[in-house]
């Protein structure tokens, strides 16, 4: 029990952590442009990264080489949350984004768990997983409809 509720704090933790930084990286993007917005949080994600790691002790980080060359691209996936973040966020406000950027999040990650990509475990959909994505659809459409029509 107290695993599981850990757990959900900490995915919690993570969603404040992505609502908070997409104004901000917004805020660098406004005032310098997109792709300096994007450099400069993956230049400041680098020093806390390298931090964490030596305060883990290296964890396997010499491993990283036996890992398939395209998971080296990861990085990309980040630009595309920034650019789309600075996109969005002055034309539709941060609640809206966040919105749309969760949803996009849960679709893609119940075909991930759906079809076991990317090397997960498989986690078939059911009918509650089905209802809750509508549900969070329509929220999104909710949350966005008068934002987009201004």
């Amino acid at each position: 029990m107290l695993q599981q509720v850990l757990t959900i704090l900490i995915g919690i933790l993570g969603g404040i952590s992505v609502g908070v930084q997409s104004p901000i990286a917004n805020g660098i993007g406004q005032r310098l442009g997109v792709a300096t917005s994007t450099f400069i949080v993956h230049v400041s994600g680098v020093f806390f990264s390298v931090s964490y790691v030596l305060l883990r002790g290296g964890e396997n980080i010499g491993e990283a080489r036996t890992l398939p060359w395209w998971m080296f691209g990861v990085g990309a996936f980040g630009v595309l949350v920034l650019a789309a973040i600075n996109y969005t966020i002055p034309r539709i406000g941060v609640a809206a984004t966040t919105t749309l950027i969760v949803a996009g999040q849960l679709v893609a990650g119940l075909l991930i768990d759906q079809f076991g990509w990317l090397g997960v475990a498989m986690r078939p959909m059911d009918g509650t997983r089905i209802l809750a994505i509508l549900f969070l659809l329509a929220g999104g459409y909710l949350m966005t409809r008068s934002m987009v029509a201004r």
